[in-house]
């Protein structure tokens, strides 16, 4: 705790030691879509460290350039956030991804396993995990917005594909099977937040331990769903 308390002061210090120096030289010109880009690549880093409740002086400070140029680009705090939101929450997501869990052509578990370890490798990275938290603490409505545009669908597509597959009937009550969802999609995330927020030295695989959260969840849906009760053929009258 310690070590973080005095990176952040550091960072502090040369973010306002940089200011002083913007001051006295003209910041360099770029083509408008290129500045844009490059602020909002530093605002996403800036913010996954220090949280969003970081000012935007220290975040121009960072960008080398002055807040009232920041300004020009994201006319407040709010609208950045907003397109940090777009591009760097919501953005890694490919929506491919929902058409490849539903190709019935192969195992559902064989899709479960590709889908996962792509989501962990290129969605959970660090620093998109930390802006999430942040967002989370912050109440700034990104984590709620991601969750429900985003995971309630994969959820709900998880549930169907699998339940289809295995011959089981879904919980007529929504937010029971968004919890039996949660199971393995918050096993994932979990997964990420102790491998690169808690940095938790564990030598087993990815490729291994996706595999095993994938096969506990299937299981487990056979232990608390009840078969589709078959149909009963038809009535023929002599």
């Amino acid at each position: 705790m310690k070590a973080k308390s005095t990176l952040l002061r550091e960072s502090r210090r040369r973010s306002a030691v940089s200011t002083k120096r913007g001051t006295n030289r003209a910041t360099p010109r770029l083509p408008h879509a290129i500045r844009r880009a490059q602020i909002l690549s530093h605002a996403a880093e800036f913010f996954a460290e220090f949280g969003l409740t970081a000012q935007t002086r220290a975040l121009a400070a960072v960008c080398g350039i002055s807040q009232r140029l920041l300004y020009r680009f994201f006319p407040n705090k709010s609208a950045l956030i907003e397109e940090i939101y777009k591009t760097e929450i919501a953005g890694p997501f490919k929506a491919v991804w929902f058409a490849d869990l539903c190709n019935r052509s192969r195992p559902v578990e064989e899709r479960l396993n590709d889908f996962y370890r792509e989501y962990y490798e290129q969605v959970l990275t660090r620093r998109w995990l930390r802006l999430f938290l942040y967002a989370s603490l912050a109440d700034v409505g990104m984590a709620p917005a991601y969750s429900s545009a985003i995971v309630t669908h994969i959820i709900e597509v998880i549930l169907q594909e699998s339940a289809h597959e295995l011959g089981l009937a879904l919980p007529q009550d929504k937010a029971l099977c968004h919890e039996l969802g949660w199971a393995l999609h918050g096993a994932i995330s979990h997964l990420a937040i102790r491998r690169r927020i808690y940095s938790n030295i564990n030598p087993s695989q990815i490729t291994a331990v996706i595999p095993m959260y994938v096969r506990v969840f299937l299981a487990g849906l056979q232990s608390v769903l009840a078969p589709i009760p078959k149909q009963a053929g038809p009535h023929i009258v002599a």
